[in-house]
């Protein structure tokens, strides 16, 4: 393998490795049945979400990502589990019901992964001139500042929305002294 066909080969790597590791929590988020191993699936998630941020050329976008969402959300979702009683939930048996309530959620999900391949596939993305800008810190700082301020402004409102049920779902849970 010479050197001009390994970076191919290297970017196909890393962009795999990334696309797996953020399937993997994933998966690992929503099949787990124990809510710290759900919490580990979603922070190996957003892990895998970061690097492709990278891949993509946007280092700010992934650095939020890993401090947002494993650094905050995370580790709230964790000190709301520390403050649950450590009961564990009773196992319920399979039922047929929920088989083919995931079967149907399966394919349908795969349907959608279709349909969206195949449209991006047919109409790729373009940026308008207006909103290019270079991917630096202060265009995005401007960004976020000025034309989307708001939106800006609702992400830190859902993020302590969170916090703050997170804290109030933990909190009944507790015996009083």
């Amino acid at each position: 393998m010479n050197s001009s066909s390994a970076a191919p080969f290297l970017l196909t790597l890393v962009f795999s490795v990334a696309v797996l590791t953020a399937m993997g929590g994933a998966l690992i988020a929503v099949l787990s049945h124990r809510i710290i191993r759900s919490v580990c699936g979603l922070a190996l998630c957003c892990l895998g979400l970061a690097g492709l941020y990278y891949f993509l050329r946007s280092p700010f976008l992934a650095l939020m990502e890993i401090l947002i969402y494993i650094g905050a959300v995370c580790v709230t979702i964790v000190f709301a589990v520390m403050l649950a009683e450590p009961d564990e939930p009773v196992p319920r048996a399979h039922r047929v019901g929920s088989l083919v309530w995931a079967s149907v959620l399966a394919v349908a999900g795969v349907l959608l992964f279709w349909g969206l391949t195949r449209l991006t596939a047919q109409a790729p993305v373009t940026v308008p001139a207006s909103r290019a800008s270079d991917g630096s810190v202060a265009a995005i700082g401007l960004a976020l500042l000025t034309t989307y301020g708001m939106a800006f402004e609702m992400i830190s409102l859902v993020l302590l929305v969170a916090i703050l049920g997170a804290l109030a779902v933990a909190r009944p849970g507790r015996h009083k002294p």
